[in-house]
């Protein structure tokens, strides 16, 4: 089983590294296309876990823990397999 998470800046806070890719993005040519950028990251983890709702549950914990800081940053979890 694996697991995917998506963790992004919550709106409202200040993205340094979309706001300078969009800036590029529009050096480039696509300025009449790119309304906004937003830079996250995405965590692969491949599980152990017994059944989806387990493991939607324990990465949660992970995510609450360690990989996203829920002060700034919002996470999705989808579960595969």
């Amino acid at each position: 089983m694996k697991a995917i998470v998506n963790v992004a800046l919550k709106q409202g806070v200040l993205d340094d590294q979309g706001k300078a890719t969009h800036h590029a993005l529009d050096t480039l040519g696509f300025k009449n296309i790119v309304k906004d950028v937003r830079i996250g990251k995405q965590i692969i983890i491949e599980l152990n876990a017994v059944n989806e709702e387990e493991a939607k549950a324990e990465v949660t914990k992970m995510c609450e823990k360690l990989l996203a800081n829920t002060v700034i940053e919002d996470y999705n979890i989808e579960i595969i397999g």
